[in-house]
């Protein structure tokens, strides 16, 4: 598996193979949940006892964990860098940084229905890419710095990342559209990606839209079917009436970029704003963000629907043939 910055063994009971969708895409259920492993305690108390034993003690128990969580939330190249425990305890004792620590650590005091889902959406990556090793899981604080952290042997999301939209701190740090991803249903969600995303990084061209649509979509797919209970608008930071609002324009949507001559056009500039949160005002009043990531999603889904694919088939497909074999067309 593949090194990005963004275990177990367990029974499966396999449900369905998804014919209604007409897919080979097998949907699981686990009866054994994930053990995460809790480093955002472990640093936690670090930061408090500034002592350091315990960090070399950490860092012995965990020194992958340790290694990526230098690298991506505090710069920090080398664990036996000198300094590196004091900027550690440096960073965390930020007043601001402290308090949003402490009520992290409150609201997730119980994971146990994060595990047990994070049984499930391991269980569906097993039965769908037998091939892909599950690492050791982590949960950790990144202070809103990198939210999730992929490597070999370590797969850990930043649990400050998910208080809820409405949570203070982030009113100075995020849009209200962002805050929109950043709820308690997406941790499990963003495990998945995450691991998906280090064994089948992105290969297109990021400032061509439709490689960078079909991306997006075919993850919101394979989330959609590992964990059905997780609602698509919710992956998306949507509201009801965002998907409506999608639903009823998507025609004009498509007739906008094929008219545009967005669609195979690298232009840095154009495609990013199809994937921002904030409303897609350049489209129409009314459009909601990421309407990259939703046409993407319908693109893949039509896709699938069209040619029986297995999970694989579609993280290996190249995003014109995915297109092409979608007779997409609203």
């Amino acid at each position: 598996m593949r090194s990005i910055l963004i275990l177990l063994f367990f029974h499966l009971f396999i449900l369905t193979a998804c014919t209604a969708q007409n897919t080979k895409v097998v949907a699981v259920k686990s009866d054994s949940p994930v053990s995460i492993i809790r480093f955002d305690k472990e640093i936690y108390e670090l930061v408090e006892k500034d002592d350091s034993l315990l960090f070399r003690e950490i860092v012995g128990r965990y020194p992958d964990m340790f290694d990526m969580f230098g690298k991506g939330v505090l710069n920090m190249q080398s664990v036996d860098m000198p300094g590196f425990l004091e900027r550690l305890v440096n960073y965390f004792s930020e007043p601001n940084l402290l308090s949003l620590y402490k009520d992290a650590l409150e609201k997730y005091a119980d994971i146990t229905e994060i595990e047990q889902q994070l049984g499930d959406g391991f269980a569906f990556i097993q039965a769908n890419f037998p091939a892909i090793k599950i690492p050791a899981v982590y949960m950790h604080v990144s202070g809103l710095n990198q939210n999730v952290l992929a490597g070999e042997n370590v797969l850990s999301v930043s649990v400050d990342k998910y208080m809820g939209k409405d949570y203070p701190i982030y009113e100075a740090f995020f849009h209200a559209y962002e805050c929109n991803l950043m709820t308690g249903k997406l941790i499990v969600p963003d495990y998945i990606a995450g691991l998906l995303l280090s064994e089948y990084p992105f290969e297109g061209n990021e400032n061509v839209l439709l490689d960078r649509m079909i991306q997006e979509g075919k993850i919101k797919y394979l989330l959609e079917k590992a964990l059905p209970e997780v609602a698509v608008s919710e992956l998306l930071g949507y509201e009801e009436k965002d998907m409506e609002w999608c639903e009823k324009n998507e025609k004009m949507l498509w007739r906008t970029i094929i008219g545009n001559k967005q669609l195979f056009t690298p232009d840095q500039m154009t495609t990013a704003r199809y994937f921002q949160s904030i409303p897609s005002t350049f489209l129409a009043d009314g459009a909601p963000g990421n309407i990259g990531v939703w046409l993407g999603w319908k693109i893949v889904t039509g896709y699938m629907n069209e040619t029986n694919a297995s999970a694989g088939e579609l993280m290996q497909a190249k995003a014109q043939d995915i297109l092409s074999q979608s007779k997409y067309k609203p």
